[in-house]
């Protein structure tokens, strides 16, 4: 009996051992804060593929963050010729379109305004604002399921996130629809809190003129090229095609679109050359509009972007921005005229 009863002892012992290894939700979220907290700053790499449209778009993404609301996220699309950089300063938050010379400045909160699948501190606040998160310990990380704090939450309300235990940086992120299907899949490549900054490394003129050397402009004959009108492909119930005009301008070519119906809207397209000197447009009442393929201004009636070297203005007074949104994003594709 006595030997039953070490024995005993000895196994509740090494389980009591075992556990104590294992990370409540909470304490492994404070070690990511802790972790993140120590740190100035931090640089990340990684490939993010969205899949909102017909074709996933794949993009690669370069992060810097310094403390305490300096913001640098380069977005370059993996095969077309599109790069777009997010820029926040002491000046307010920027939108750059390199390929055009142009960007937009808002007087905004971003990125506290809702969830950044590829920055750091955004994933972190995700999981602590979380309280029904579902955390797991396997093979060496930390593995969240949470809901996620898009503006418009109805379209990506969930999310898988995945840190390694050891270096607690991020490995993984998927943001789900309701349905549980994957629409944003981003996999970081490098993340060091080991960095330093200059000032000048978030400033937008400084950037856009290395971007411009970096991405292809319009020019070289590439303005004479034919370009597509894209159509929305999301179908509307009692909204459809009833006008298409096309006028002449200074830069080539617009197009306008008229859907009417129980939602009716307008979309214009303009094929648009570099400007010579950069050009930017306040959006003092917007918000930066992430569509997968592309990043532009959101107002409460309309959303502005640019792709390929074409700019859309998708204007509406019956659409919530949801479905501004869900229209603005099924713009692409092979649904060309």
């Amino acid at each position: 009996m006595k030997k039953i009863a070490l024995c005993f002892i000895a196994i509740c012992l090494m389980m009591m051992l075992a556990a104590c290894g294992e990370k409540t939700k909470d304490e492994a979220a404070k070690d990511l804060s802790d972790k993140l907290e120590e740190s100035q700053g931090y640089k990340a790499t990684a490939k993010m593929t969205f899949s909102t449209g017909e074709q996933p778009q794949e993009y690669d993404v370069e992060v810097w963050y310094q403390k305490p609301h300096f913001y640098r996220v380069h977005l370059k699309h993996a095969e077309e010729k599109q790069s777009q950089m997010i820029i926040r300063n002491d000046e307010g938050v920027f939108v750059l379109t390199p390929a055009l010379n142009k960007s937009f400045r808002f007087q905004s909160d971003w990125p506290a305004n809702g969830s950044q699948a590829y920055l750091v501190e955004s994933l972190i606040k995700d999981i602590q604002e979380d309280k029904e998160a579902v955390f797991t310990e396997k093979d060496g990380k930390y593995i969240f399921d949470t809901k996620t704090r898009y503006k418009h939450q109805a379209m990506f309300p969930l999310q898988q996130v995945v840190f390694d235990k050891k270096s607690l940086t991020p490995g993984s992120v998927q943001v789900k629809d309701q349905e549980g299907n994957v629409k944003i899949d981003l996999a970081f490549k490098d993340v060091s809190y080991d960095v330093s900054f200059d000032k000048s490394d978030f400033n937008v003129e400084k950037n856009m003129m290395g971007a411009m050397v970096e991405t292809p402009v319009l020019g070289d004959g590439e303005e004479e090229q034919e370009w597509a009108v894209l159509y929305p492909t999301v179908e509307i119930e009692g909204t459809a095609l009833t006008e298409e005009k096309e006028m002449t301008t200074d830069n080539g070519s617009r197009v306008i679109l008229t859907y009417e119906g129980e939602k009716s809207f307008t979309l214009i397209q303009e094929k648009l050359e570099t400007a010579p000197v950069m050009l930017t447009t306040s959006e003092a009442s917007g918000e930066v509009a992430d569509l997968g393929f592309a990043v532009g201004a959101m107002t409460e009636r309309s959303v502005e972007w640019s792709y390929n070297g074409v700019n859309y203005l998708l204007a509406s007074n019956d659409l919530t921005q949801e479905e501004m949104l869900n229209v603005a994003r099924s713009v692409q594709g092979s649904m060309v005229k």
